[in-house]
């Protein structure tokens, strides 16, 4: 079907979408309808963790189709539970749930910890979150997440969300109450521009949710599954959270999310959870197969590599611009532009067959496929290279 062909108007507009429709996908790249190639450097906002198509998960996906795609979340099935159990092996949780997307793990995170204070806090239901967090967008993760944008939307909010200041203790201190059970963050603050925690704020937030008797809760949809260099963020800090999320990069691509928690935290009694297509047989291969390959040592130490080059090479961009900080970990980065020029870089590298993310107007995010190249690399940064040098050429003569 040509480009022509498509009636647009027959998905909600729900976005700003570019008239560019991908018909194929490998590793860092995408083809669009016309037979235009692009470098990836989203990935489906971190979601394909492995590239685009990769063939070991969709293999699996092609096995396990030809197998059983879902019986019913009222029986278990043979991906479910070895998946389940290589996540509990290779984390520091006893239990999981699955879910089709962050924001219904997320969701499940929220009613577990209501759940927990329900039992065992006196009715405890409050959780803090985070200005500038993001958590999903249902009603209560859009509540939960402290994204401005959100708060004027469908309105009442859910309610029962505190927002602390994020690598500020005290901020968190002083919203403790009765009524507090948990608190909820993620590592590193995605949609907000990559704003990373520092490791010493996660160790003291542990010690204060532990002095309190409170859930801590870790949303690593955007930095779990090796995005940061290890197989979860919360292993960089020494420390343990009751609760972690999952999402984006556990599918490789395909749907599928989890909810993780430790044997104390995992209170749901039976018709407290559940979905129709969780932890379906279809998801829960293509999960293993991306575990199979994120969970090798090797792989991690690639990616830690490859974290420092992009690191080093948006650096010598910032230094030759005259722009910002580099920030965040491992392969989830942001460039510091001090100009609300993202959005303009972002449709200039769209026209030149690169795909890049401005989550505010002054940042780039990179997300890529943990296994790009140094060659991908190298070609990414020389075409932001030569876009802000012609930006620079222009304000100048403005």
């Amino acid at each position: 079907m040509s480009n022509a062909a498509y009636c647009f108007d027959a998905l909600m507009d729900i976005t700003a979408r570019p008239k560019t429709v991908f018909v194929r996908g490998e590793g860092s790249w995408l083809w669009d309808d016309t037979g235009k190639r692009y470098l990836d450097f989203i990935q489906g906002w971190a979601v394909n963790c492995l590239g685009h198509s990769p063939p070991s998960v969709a293999e699996a996906i092609a096995t396990q189709a030809k197998t059983l795609i879902t019986a019913s979340p009222a029986y278990f099935n043979a991906a479910s539970l070895e998946l389940a159990t290589a996540l509990v092996e290779n984390s520091a949780f006893d239990q999981v749930f699955f879910a089709n997307s962050g924001a219904e793990a997320n969701e499940g995170a929220i009613k577990l910890a209501r759940k927990y204070g329900a039992l065992y806090k006196n009715g405890a239901f409050e959780i803090i979150t985070f200005e500038g967090g993001f958590h999903g967008r249902t009603l209560a993760t859009m509540s939960a997440s402290g994204k401005k944008a959100f708060e004027p939307l469908f309105e009442p909010k859910v309610k029962g969300f505190a927002k602390a200041r994020l690598n500020d203790i005290a901020s968190v201190r002083e919203l403790i109450s009765k009524n507090t059970v948990a608190v909820m963050l993620e590592p590193i603050q995605g949609e907000a521009g990559v704003w990373p925690t520092t490791d010493q704020f996660l160790r003291e937030l542990r010690e204060l949710t532990q002095a309190h008797g409170l859930l801590l809760i870790f949303d690593e949809i955007q930095t779990g599954m090796g995005r940061t260099g290890k197989l979860f963020h919360y292993e960089h800090t020494g420390i343990t959270p009751d609760i972690m999320t999952l999402g984006k990069g556990i599918g490789g691509g395909a749907p599928l999310a989890a909810l993780l928690a430790t044997e104390e935290a995992a209170c749901f009694e039976h018709g407290d959870q559940g979905g129709t297509f969780n932890g379906n047989s279809l998801m829960c291969a293509a999960g293993l197969a991306v575990l199979e390959q994120v969970s090798k040592p090797e792989f991690l130490r690639s990616v830690v590599d490859s974290g420092h080059l992009l690191e080093r090479e948006l650096q010598r961009l910032s230094t030759r611009h005259g722009l910002g900080e580099v920030r965040g970990r491992g392969l989830l980065l942001a460039l510091d532009l001090k100009l609300p020029i993202g959005p303009a870089l972002v449709a200039q590298a769209l026209d030149k067959g690169l795909l890049l993310n401005s989550p505010q107007p002054d940042a780039l995010r990179f997300m890529p496929a943990l296994n790009v190249s140094r060659e991908e690399i190298a070609q990414m940064i020389d075409q932001i290279d030569v876009m802000l040098t012609k930006a620079g050429a222009a304000r100048r003569v403005a």
